[in-house]
């Protein structure tokens, strides 16, 4: 069965036609019309639906002024981000989740999407996070404007976006040779000048600038790199999803000495990290 995401339409028994948000199905299985032609048309129509509700997406988003979506950023901080029970109590990281353009960072037919506090495809199989999981994880770190930040898991470029604003300078890695040299493109077009990208395997981490105030990873592997924990700093704080799918803890690692302090904050869904030793394919 071939499905492509977005919405699912299908065709009950009695021939009515049903639209489900999310996905598209376009095998139907109708069990009283059996005439190819039908179904041949009939999956042509779809077809064409489908590509007029792309179109109309990516209408939506050429619609939109700066304005409005200066407009959704703060409707997003203040409703969803700031809300009580989110536990982001840093007014700086919410003043920078009120700043950076988010929709800058997902493809052009997204950008309509871009202040729901939801992840969003970008490509390659990866995605970009939902703010809020952003701002709490940038929020863990306790972060200084003196610190040095190693990302792991660039993606679009906008968690080192966040990042950037709070601190001295970032150092990111992204294994997804496109991805990477995309978030390239939009850190140096929007101005985010103490962001360095380098395209390798983030399970090694980036020795060269080490130690590192803080190091935050946005991929799951299905244990804590070693190398990670050798380059962070005595005193130094990480934030990290680990586990296989289906089963992930986000930790706040704190280093003292050997002593390496961990704590489980919540259950959390992030792609598996890919390389050597991240666990993932």
């Amino acid at each position: 069965m071939r499905e492509c995401r977005f919405c699912s339409l299908s065709v009950n028994q009695s021939s009515d036609l049903e639209v489900k948000s999310t996905r598209v199905n376009l095998d139907v299985a109708v069990a009283h019309c059996v005439n190819r032609h039908y179904l041949f048309f009939t999956r042509r129509a779809f077809a064409a639906a489908l590509l007029l509700h792309l179109a109309a997406e990516v209408c939506d988003s050429q619609s939109l002024t700066q304005a409005d979506f200066a407009n959704a950023r703060r409707k997003l901080v203040e409703e969803e981000i700031a809300a009580p029970d989110r536990g982001i109590t840093n007014q700086k990281v919410l003043e920078v989740m009120g700043s950076v353009p988010r929709h800058e960072f997902v493809p052009e037919s997204q950008r309509h999407l871009a202040y729901r506090d939801e992840p969003l495809p970008i490509g390659y199989g990866q995605t970009i996070s939902q703010p809020s999981l952003v701002a709490f994880m940038t929020d863990k770190l306790d972060l200084k404007p003196s610190d040095r930040v190693l990302e792991i898991g660039t993606g679009s470029g906008y968690q080192a976006a966040i990042l950037s604003q709070l601190v001295s300078h970032v150092y990111t890695i992204e294994i997804v040779e496109p991805l990477a040299r995309r978030a390239m493109t939009d850190l140096k077009r929007l101005g985010y000048d103490n962001v360095t990208v380098l395209i390798g395997d983030g399970y090694k981490g980036w020795p060269e600038y080490a130690p590192f105030d803080a190091v935050i990873v946005t991929c799951a592997p299905d244990h804590i790199p070693q190398p990670l924990i050798e380059q962070l700093r005595d005193g130094g704080r990480m934030v990290i999803p680990v586990g296989k799918p289906g089963n992930q803890a986000l930790y706040l690692l704190q280093k003292h000495g050997n002593v390496i302090e961990r704590q489980s904050m919540l259950a959390v869904r992030f792609v598996p990290m890919t390389g050597k030793m991240g666990g993932g394919e």
